[in-house]
């Protein structure tokens, strides 16, 4: 780098705003599944900017819509009509499952799990959510208010009543040794018997796959059975689509869509991919859940003219070039390569996921301990190798997180699956 843009960063910016690696790399551009630093070096993108960059860097369909909007308008506020905004939210309102579906559009996750926190306890006249065990949900006072990642929840105060329900993480916890028909049996008699002690809640937000903590799943099914434990009781099911969402798992494109018997949930949030980098966030609600509100509210920023010609672009770009069916197919080969390598790696307590959304979990030697230094030493020797991975997960930040566009070719996958390998045995 030409100027000490790590210092200026240090001096101006809050210390706990994460970086990664030793020496913090400044990316400037990318192509396809690509990256570049300042220093001209080439990496394989296998985080897409926290599975934002959901299609390709610069891809010429997004960049064109982008780039003719900029040309006619960029924003005016939801107080006026919009036509871009009114045609994403038609197509996100009838992909979403939901009937009678009603759209709002914000700027992030965060913020979109906020506007289903409000509308939830505003409908129910409750201030108590069920929350999930090792759940990531945003940064807002509201939302680290019901993320249940102790290393994402810097204070205890929140607005909220939150409790925690058992199941979010398959191989940890009290039921880990049950087979899957118990373990969904017995989180569901769990959830029963925490709402015989509390007075009835607003609703349950729940992450299908659990992100920043470590790509953690429950059995297929478990929502849909504590669905029907909150149906019976009037309990909405808010479905934190941020990271599943968009076909990233391959096999369905929602990540409810696993648990799906007893019908969507009441409310989705998603976020992250369907901008592919420009902000998007938002919730789809049943119409009477989504105009429960009585007072005022527009949204400055929130469905402004020139992120709603990337998000059709994008979502565009994905239907048509069936990134669902890629990300199933070429995320399968992925982590068959990804658990035949790691089998020879003692520290790998386990390799999960579905689609292009992998998890690899470390832990030291024999034990189920966390091994986060082992961790960093992974992502450090994958980014020297050429490739950028994330990290994750609930137990001292020990899981490294694999989640490339979801336009990776077979041959990148390939390409990918050596580098961390070989990162991998450099640990052994």
């Amino acid at each position: 780098m030409t100027d000490d843009l790590l210092g200026r960063h240090r001096s101006v910016l809050p210390d706990w705003l994460a970086l990664y690696y030793e020496h913090p790399i400044e990316i400037t551009h990318g192509e396809g599944r690509h990256v570049w630093d300042a220093d001209g070096n080439r990496y394989l993108d296998f985080f897409g900017g926290i599975l934002t960059t959901m299609t390709a860097h610069a891809l010429p369909e997004i960049t064109k819509a982008v780039s003719d909007q900029a040309g006619r308008i960029v924003h005016s506020s939801t107080l006026y009509l919009n036509r871009p905004m009114v045609e994403l939210a038609e197509r996100i309102a009838k992909l979403s499952g939901i009937p009678d579906a009603r759209v709002f559009f914000t700027t992030s996750g965060t913020e979109a799990n906020d506007t289903a926190l409000l509308l939830a306890t505003t409908y129910r006249r409750s201030n108590t959510v069920l929350a999930m065990r090792n759940s990531y949900h945003g940064r807002s006072f509201s939302s680290v208010g019901i993320t249940g990642n102790r290393g994402w929840s810097p204070t205890s105060l929140s607005p909220l009543q939150t409790l925690y329900v058992h199941g979010g993480v398959r191989t940890r916890g009290p039921f880990a040794a049950l087979d899957d028909y118990d373990y969904v049996a017995a989180c569901v008699d769990d959830l029963k018997d925490l709402l015989g002690h509390t007075r009835p809640p607003a609703a349950l937000i729940a992450e299908p796959i659990q992100g920043v903590g470590g790509f953690t799943s429950p059995p297929d099914g478990l929502y849909a059975a504590f669905r029907e434990v909150l149906h019976e009781r009037g309990i909405l099911w808010i479905a934190d689509e941020v990271q599943t969402g968009w076909g990233r798992t391959g096999e369905h494109f929602w990540g409810w869509q696993a648990h799906g018997r007893s019908g969507p949930p009441d409310m989705l949030t998603f976020a992250k991919g369907i901008g592919n980098g420009m902000s998007i966030g938002g919730v789809v609600a049943r119409s009477e859940i989504m105009n429960c509100l009585d007072a005022n509210s527009i949204s400055t920023f929130g469905g402004t003219q020139i992120t709603m010609a990337a998000g059709l672009a994008n979502l565009t770009y994905l239907l048509e070039h069936d990134l669902q069916g890629n990300a199933r197919r070429v995320g399968g080969l992925l982590i068959q390569r990804l658990r035949a390598a790691a089998a020879q790696v003692p520290a790998v307590r386990e390799v999960r996921g579905r689609g292009l959304m992998i998890g690899i979990e470390l832990t030291r030697p024999g034990t189920d301990r966390a091994d986060p230094e082992a961790a960093s030493a992974v992502l450090e020797a994958a980014r020297e190798g050429g490739l950028l991975i994330g990290k994750g997960g609930g137990h001292d930040t020990s899981a490294l997180r694999v989640a490339p566009p979801l336009s990776l070719n077979v041959a990148e996958a390939e390409e990918g699956a050596d580098i961390l390998e070989r990162a991998l045995w450099s640990i052994r």
